[in-house]
């Protein structure tokens, strides 16, 4: 126990954190407040980018450090490949969807993200202590840029084999995401993210025996417990999602807020139905629907997620969590509404005193 106790001071002594707790990167309900309180309690703020354009980057990078001096880290999706179009299949959706929202037009389909290049740049002029990758590696041109500007990586892998990959690649740490975490699967496959749901606690000391890096525990994880065991299985610092959901400062619609305090672990489920990319929400009406046997398969990422737009936008105008997209890891009902700040120091506290 004691070696898990000096772990954590030599990581968190290397990338300039009081405490090991992370905030996981999470696109859309990362505001910089939240980011702000988790770094003023010693840990690692944290920007999820998908969705960002460079200068949302880089206003979002600004608002944090005016708020605190604390690190954070911004996170993107490595892209995948240009997903193959079925305008037949895409208008069974769009009539699905048609069920739960507004009518959704074909047009709706062709939204693209972010350029990844671009995010790229303005990550690079934001110059944030650490970078985190999902969904696969950074290209080796960008990875050589990092470390040219003493920028750390961070990269978020689901398997012993991606772990392995990620060290060769240059990562100065992985993060081993386990089957139970909220929000999207990081596969470096998205068929892998369905096929090979692996749980943290199984992953964790697999990960940690396979490569020399630091090894950064995620998914499921959100109180004193589940920091403590993370760190006995070899993990140096722990990444916390859900778990922070329902702090002031995360700011996501109430009616999300109110569910992820009544879901037990079995009130989840994985699914691709708002994105087309594998992820973990709330088992509520609209997920139930979108896996039963008579309805279409989702389109595949980012065109389910356009598709899925106008349905999303709708729930949170109205406040209905039976339509919308409520990520929420398998530990959701462990989060509580107390500021990031308190829950930070709550689950490290803890976290020692189990350990000491």
């Amino acid at each position: 126990m004691s070696a898990a106790l000096h772990r954590t001071e030599i990581f968190c002594s290397r990338f300039g954190l009081q405490v090991p707790i992370l905030l996981a990167p999470m696109a859309g309900a990362c505001p910089p407040a939240l980011s702000v309180a988790v770094a003023k309690a010693g840990g690692l703020g944290a920007c999820g980018a998908l969705l960002m354009g460079p200068d949302e980057i880089l206003a979002w990078a600004g608002a944090v450090r005016a708020g605190s001096n604390g690190a954070f880290q911004i996170n993107t999706w490595i892209p995948d490949p240009a997903p193959a179009r079925d305008p037949a299949h895409e208008a069974q959706v769009r009539d699905f969807l048609g069920r739960w929202g507004p009518e959704v037009p074909p047009e709706a389909a062709d939204v693209v993200p972010p350029a990844f290049d671009a995010q790229c740049r303005a990550i690079l002029e934001a110059g944030p202590p650490i970078v985190s990758s999902i969904m696969g590696l950074y290209p080796a041109p960008f990875v050589a840029e990092l470390k040219q500007h003493g920028i750390a990586w961070f990269a978020t892998v689901t398997t012993v084999s991606e772990a392995r990959a990620a060290e060769r690649a240059g990562a100065d740490a992985v993060v081993a995401q386990g089957s139970e975490a909220g929000g999207h699967r990081g596969s470096f496959d998205a068929g892998d993210a369905e096929r090979q749901q692996v749980g943290l606690f199984a992953l964790l000391p697999a990960v940690a025996d396979a490569v020399s890096v630091p090894v950064i525990a995620a998914g499921g994880v959100a109180d004193a417990r589940g920091v403590a065991a993370a760190l006995i299985l070899g993990a140096s610092g722990v990444q916390i999602g859900t778990g922070f959901l329902r702090c002031p400062e995360a700011g996501i619609h109430p009616a999300w807020a109110d569910a992820i305090a009544l879901a037990a672990p079995e009130d989840t489920a994985v699914t691709r139905a708002f994105s087309g990319r594998t992820g973990r929400s709330l088992a509520n009406g609209y997920v139930r629907a979108a896996a039963a046997a008579d309805a279409p398969a989702p389109a595949p990422y980012p065109v389910q997620r356009a598709l899925t737009a106008a349905m999303r936008a709708t729930a949170q105008t109205a406040g209905d969590v039976q339509r919308m997209q409520a990520w929420a890891g398998q530990s959701a009902r462990l989060a509580s509404a107390d500021p990031a700040g308190a829950v930070v120091r709550r689950c490290w506290e803890g976290a020692k005193a189990l350990l000491s």
